[in-house]
């Protein structure tokens, strides 16, 4: 493809090709502090599906090295998310040396909180705010476990904010770069925000996961344990690829429950979450 660029993000490699030099533009710009692999794990196209479509109401299709055949395309204006959401897809497809945990994930000490939940749960706004108070953070979309130790390796790839989060945390984050508005995706508004230089310093560090979050927000403040029989059926729920792996997942993921306490918290508002958090941690 025409413009081209890639970037390591945590163990993964990705090389992202396009139709348009906006989208990559706009990744070298946000991934800049990136290193480049030397050779990639994982392809992502971005293309017109016709050739007058680069330039008649550009629609961008996303491909690579895995695919979903009937994905609706988005406007050229969400290049990024499709580039984003190009190799989310690589990793949910093809990924097989770790166990997938669709999570945001902080690290303090070595030690690792794990938050997962349904969209609109608030992992993201909270990994932000906690990377704001010197939190390491190791991812916003994947969390990566080895099944042969446990440790659970970074994906620290941009955040991606969402409707009302968003004012909140360019509010309490005012020095953070961040990503242009995205308007009309199908979640909604979106903005991105660029990880810390610490994140991605130490994005090839592991640590050893201490605490499974639960998270919901827009209820009054509440906490409960989750058993590990819950907490399996769960994360099997979060996981992309725990089937493909097989008894390497079923291990990996008993062990990850059985070791690690897991806590559901519901929370009104950002500084109660943030505070039931550090707490728990």
């Amino acid at each position: 493809m025409k413009h081209v660029t890639s970037l390591h993000i945590g163990p993964i490699g990705f090389r992202i090709g396009s139709d348009w030099r906006g989208p990559i533009a706009t990744l070298k710009d946000l991934y800049r502090d990136y290193p480049k692999p030397q050779i990639p794990d994982f392809n992502v196209h971005l293309f017109a599906a016709r050739p007058w479509r680069k330039f008649l109401r550009p629609s961008v299709h996303i491909g690579g090295d895995f695919v979903i055949p009937d994905a609706a395309p988005l406007p050229l204006a969400q290049g990024l998310l499709a580039a984003e959401m190009g190799m989310n897809l690589q990793m949910a497809l093809g990924a097989r040396g770790y166990l997938l945990l669709h999570a945001s994930g902080v690290e303090r000490d070595g030690r690792a909180v794990l938050m997962t939940g349904i969209s609109g749960a608030g992992k993201s706004t909270l990994a932000a705010l906690l990377m704001a108070r010197g939190w390491r953070l190791m991812g916003d979309e994947f969390i990566l476990i080895e099944p042969e130790t446990g440790l659970a390796y970074a994906f620290p790839r941009l955040i991606s904010l969402k409707n009302e989060a968003i004012p909140v945390v360019e509010a309490l984050l005012p020095n953070a770069r961040f990503g242009p508005r995205l308007t009309g995706t199908p979640k909604g508004t979106l903005r991105h925000i660029v990880p810390d230089a610490r994140a991605i310093a130490a994005m090839a560090e592991p640590a050893t996961p201490s605490l499974i979050l639960f998270p919901r927000f827009g209820f009054d403040a509440a906490e409960r344990p989750v058993p590990p029989s819950e907490a399996f059926v769960r994360l099997t729920q979060a996981s992309t690829n725990y089937v493909n792996l097989a008894e390497r997942g079923f291990d990996a993921l008993t062990r990850l429950v059985s070791d690690v306490p897991a806590r559901a918290i519901d929370y009104p508002d950002t500084d109660t979450a943030i505070e039931m958090v550090e707490r728990l941690a």
